[in-house]
């Protein structure tokens, strides 16, 4: 079967390309893309003039909860909602219950998403042991078994020399290293951004400090070892000297940002408002800026959803005892495109943050329209405006502002 896709931008960052032009598709593989194809033969045809071609988002940042936490999200609801917003490729985080740890766990984990998923899911595996941050976990095994990353996530390796050595191990599979950037001596207890609606609202605070120190060290150990860090989910405008200072060295990192760092503050958990709790937490204005700034100069060059799903058992509660995190597998490209509309982005550089360069962290080709590919294509209307209500998501869990 042929299909032909008219008068549409086609924009792909693993060529460069963005121009006006049709994208040939025959048998679920890419035949062409040209300026004008025509085509005698029978083709079912898609217009596509004022709107956007691009290949499938890769998501390097997603809470699946299986194993362990299903009443949450599962892999097939997951997946789904990964589908319904333009992400054909998604990496799973290893804060499962039990953690992914074992390569038992990852294997299991890609037996579920053989047989469940909607899109293609790569695990990541946990640094240590049961994430408590003091034994190494078998980097080889877990790599073996399926594994395409290592990280922490929900947890920093609290300990640098665990740290370290985790590095210098990672080095020895190529593997790469995500970091939870949060120092937990700082931000225990804390529930939203240490400031003026913290004390406002009696809650306990978290430092911007807690994510800065966290930066710092993770950066001062890429250099010492020469192995790549990735930095997950920056939230403050004191971490953005650091990235600037960690380019100039040449060290060898990427950093990442999220959609509710660059759209929301934390005058949204005013009155007490679970759904805007996450970790690290929203900041300021001043903070939302200088985000949007850090992705313009290319200091922060990924974006990625940290789609976090909680059940109302988790979220209908008391403040203090909710759990952080917000869904956003939906609301990634939705919310990013306004970073083309207020002129920090253009769309090609858009592109290369939600495509491109998460593919380059795993170490894996990037979705593109280069002849012969496999036909990931999703096609955006960047002007298109709706109002994201429940019945729209796909997720099993609901819990977002």
């Amino acid at each position: 079967m042929r299909v032909l896709v008219k008068k549409g931008r086609i924009i792909d960052p693993s060529q460069n390309l963005d121009f006006v032009g049709d994208l040939l598709i025959e048998d679920g593989k890419i035949l062409g893309i040209e300026k004008n194809i025509e085509i005698k033969e029978k083709v079912e045809v898609i217009e596509a003039k004022n709107l956007w071609i691009l290949p499938g988002l890769v998501d390097i940042h997603v809470h699946l909860r299986e194993p362990g936490e299903e009443w949450k999200e599962d892999i097939e609801t997951g997946t789904k909602a990964a589908l319904y917003g333009g992400i054909l490729r998604l990496a799973c985080m290893p804060n499962t219950k039990p953690p992914n740890d074992s390569p038992e766990v990852t294997k299991y984990i890609l037996e579920r998403a053989l047989q469940k998923a909607h899109v293609k899911v790569y695990p990541i595996a946990c640094i240590t042991k049961n994430q408590e941050g003091k034994e190494i976990t078998e980097f080889g095994r877990l790599k073996k078994a399926g594994a395409i990353g290592i990280s922490d996530d929900g947890k920093w390796v609290q300990n640098s020399d665990v740290m370290k050595r985790a590095l210098l191990y990672a080095k020895n599979f190529d593997l790469p290293v995500i970091s939870h950037c949060e120092d937990i001596n700082l931000s225990k207890g804390g529930q939203i951004n240490e400031g003026y609606f913290s004390a406002k609202l009696g809650l306990k605070g978290i430092p911007v400090s807690a994510e800065t120190i966290a930066v710092i060290r993770d950066l001062i150990l890429a250099k010492e070892t020469k192995k790549f860090i990735h930095l997950a989910h920056l939230s403050t405008k004191e971490v953005i000297p650091f990235l600037r200072w960690a380019k100039e060295e040449g060290i060898p990192f990427t950093a990442e940002t999220c959609p509710h760092y660059f759209t929301l503050t934390e005058k949204e958990v005013e009155n007490y408002n679970t759904l805007a709790k996450v970790n690290p937490p929203l900041r300021t204005q001043e903070d939302v800026e200088a985000i949007k700034l850090a992705l313009k100069e290319g200091l922060i060059e990924v974006i990625a959803s940290d789609h976090a799903p909680h059940s109302p058992l988790e979220k209908e509660i008391e403040f203090e005892l909710a759990s952080p995190g917000m869904i956003g597998l939906q609301t990634l490209l939705p919310l990013s495109l306004n970073l083309v509309r207020e002129g920090y982005l253009t769309p090609l550089k858009l592109a290369e943050y939600l495509i491109l360069n998460p593919s380059k962290v795993l170490g894996i080709e990037a979705p593109s329209f280069k002849k012969g590919s496999l036909a990931e294509v999703i096609i955006v209307d960047p002007e298109e405006e709706y109002i994201f209500t429940e019945e729209i998501i796909q997720s099993k869990s609901k819990n977002t502002p």
